[in-house]
């Protein structure tokens, strides 16, 4: 019964939120409490809150800092020369604007941590993507995807804790799979080749002075087929003329003024500007970065004493910070709030048990027949079991008993590590992982909107990084 009730809970939150019935963070509050009831023990919903917003405070505390941290950063125009050598690099092309997408992310996610890397990347791209008018949709699906590929670094977590769980070293792991992860982010690299020439051939390539205004922030899910509408794209612009019902009110003067204050990160005389402390911010990021790869802090706390102090150097007048935070408040709170908002499905789902026997029958669904195939049957598992449960769930709990299965059919547990980490690009566009939060709060999307964009996507690089692996006789 708890299997059933797990699988119709995570059922249920993924339509609402994909059909926009309910807004995220109250989907997630709202259904696993009703499932808690449902399953007898609303009497413990308050223990599996506290326990759930207890793991997850410390990465709520993280976002929160980071987000402050890189916002001023953007503000100081740490990353403007990232943004105009792009700039100059895409020339306005769509095609390479999308490609360039996934080379940051993945560069960036060399650092190990999803949340930094998406605030870097939509820090540079989203302006590029309004001034042309190009799907948002395009940027979080292919930024999603590079850093999943890239999240398997040893540092990254999930091979720590595979290496972990099985008593294994990292590098034995990682290694072997190189080759089958270069071919998934190849594979991602093309998407975003395709993704680009569709999203050209809808905008065409632009001068890069010209700007399209968008009267109405609107995502295009479909990416290069026309308007949410089905409706063609219009020559020269946006899909469906720019606007959707009710927006052509607010075009003209005040559409292009709404655009300016889309671009206004472009903008090399805004008064946050400080030039003077150029090198001063780029050492800062520098050493706050090699401090969380070296792990000499624990991330919270190095985020904490970097915001602490970028805004004292920056600006050390008291009112100039209160500005600064404040100019940030709406990315801190719909972050941490949807991340305490997760803290209530994830305590749901591990204090009822929900979690467990969802694992439990997934592995008992293994035929005796695929035995000797333990470590293909892991890495297809670890595409569902990563996106409905945490890392932490699936390595610490469910890769220890598929590896023992393995054994007992002469699968190495090296072989079962390796296929565990298959799942990482659609692992990073699950709802519980807050790190998905700051990418599409960042630009602006609906979390609805891109889970139905990037799951088929992600889903494919997964069995590509697989079927390589065992092409390449890694898995």
């Amino acid at each position: 019964m708890l299997t059933i009730l797990g699988f119709a809970m995570i059922a249920t939150f993924l339509v609402l939120i994909m059909t926009k019935k309910m807004s995220p963070i109250a989907a997630l509050v709202l259904i696993p409490a009703l499932f808690c009831v449902a399953v007898g023990k609303g009497a413990h919903l308050g223990d599996y809150v506290i326990d759930g917003v207890s793991t997850l405070a410390p990465t709520a505390a993280m976002l929160m800092f980071a987000i402050v941290y890189f916002g001023v950063m953007i503000d100081v125009g740490l990353f403007d020369p990232v943004v105009r050598a792009i700039l100059r690099f895409c020339k306005a092309d769509p095609m390479r604007i999308v490609v360039g997408t996934a080379v940051l992310a993945a560069i960036v996610s060399l650092d190990g941590d999803g949340s930094t890397t998406f605030m870097i990347t939509v820090s540079a791209m989203y302006p590029l993507y309004k001034r042309l008018g190009m799907s948002l949709v395009v940027m979080t699906g292919v930024a999603a995807m590079a850093n999943g590929v890239m999240n398997t670094v040893p540092w990254g977590g999930p091979t720590a804790r595979a290496a972990t769980a099985l008593k294994l070293d990292a590098a034995d792991i990682f290694v072997p799979m190189i080759p089958a992860l270069l071919t998934g982010l190849l594979g991602v690299l093309g998407l975003a080749y395709v993704l680009g020439l569709r999203e050209r051939r809808r905008l065409g390539t632009l001068l890069p002075d010209e700007v399209l205004v968008d009267a109405k922030e609107t995502v295009l899910v479909g990416a290069g087929g026309g308007d949410e509408a089905g409706r063609p794209a219009r020559p020269g612009g946006i899909a469906g003329g720019g606007t959707d019902a009710g927006a052509a009110d607010h075009a003209g003067d005040d559409g292009l003024k709404g655009a300016d204050d889309d671009l206004k990160g472009l903008d090399p005389d805004r008064p946050t500007l400080r030039p003077r402390l150029y090198w001063f911010n780029a050492l800062l990021t520098g050493v706050l970065v090699t401090a969380m790869i070296m792990e000499w802090l624990p991330i919270p706390v190095l985020f904490l004493l970097g915001a602490a102090l970028a805004l004292s150097v920056n600006y050390p007048r008291l009112p100039d910070q209160k500005a600064r935070i404040a100019a940030h408040a709406d990315n801190v709170l719909n972050v941490s709030g949807m991340v305490f908002a997760a803290a209530v499905f994830t305590g749901v789902l591990q204090g009822t048990g929900m979690v467990d026997h969802m694992a439990g029958w997934l592995v008992d669904t293994v035929p005796d027949g695929l035995g000797p195939h333990m470590a293909l049957v892991t890495g297809v598992l670890s595409l569902p079991l990563t996106y409905f449960m945490s890392n932490d769930g699936f390595y610490f709990g469910v890769l220890p008993v598929l590896a023992e299965a393995g054994a007992a059919h002469g699968v190495t547990p090296l072989e079962m590590a390796r296929a565990s980490l298959v799942g990482q690009p659609l692992h990073m566009s699950s709802p519980l992982v807050p790190a998905v939060y700051v990418l599409v709060g960042m630009a602006k999307v609906e979390f609805g909107d891109h889970t139905r964009f990037v799951v088929k996507w992600a889903a494919l690089t997964c069995l590509l990084i697989l079927a390589a692996g065992i092409l390449f006789g890694t898995i």
